[in-house]
């Protein structure tokens, strides 16, 4: 009940997982969860990566500018949480997936999406995710039974989350 799909190439599992949540709205599939979109800025200044919600049409930063030549974590936790929050209140309405865009450092510390994830699969929601090859070892941990590796190709994961939708 929990895919993941996990890639090297930057910004990859985003399109697959923006993808995939895309064809699953088209065919009137009910979405709790959000979907990273990364906007490139000038070459002098990183990307700015924002968090669209599915249930409406919000959109959350979760970047923060610490200036050209940062090297640190740029993820803003408060914006994380402010997702997180309204990611939560949709999932009162009972969706049949529930998406995250990334199974991330803030999820490895039992913080962000974490706590999500485990009250949709305790209400038998199954959930869609990415995990950075670098965070595999400790989602797997997390996750333990529940996790299902899928491949990196959009039909793949549309079909894993239709399937997951008729065996509820």
């Amino acid at each position: 009940m929990l895919g993941y799909v996990s890639v090297e190439a930057r910004g990859e599992s985003d399109l697959l997982i923006r993808d995939a949540t895309m064809a699953l709205h088209a065919r009137g599939v009910p979405l709790a969860g959000a979907v990273q979109v990364n906007s490139e800025r000038d070459a002098t200044h990183k990307c700015d990566m924002d968090l669209h919600i599915l249930s409406g049409s919000d959109v959350v930063r979760i970047s923060q500018n610490l200036g050209a030549l940062s090297r640190g974590c740029r993820l803003d936790p408060a914006g994380l949480e402010h997702a997180v929050g309204m990611v939560a209140a949709a999932l009162e309405s009972g969706p049949a997936l529930l998406v995250v865009n990334k199974f991330g450092k803030q999820e490895l510390d039992g913080r962000g999406f974490r706590p999500l994830i485990g009250e949709a699969l305790s209400r038998g929601i199954a959930v869609l995710t990415a995990v950075n090859p670098g965070n595999l070892p400790g989602f797997l941990e997390f996750a333990g039974d529940y996790a299902e590796a899928l491949p990196p190709d959009v039909d793949a994961i549309v079909d894993w989350c239709n399937a997951q939708r008729l065996a509820a």
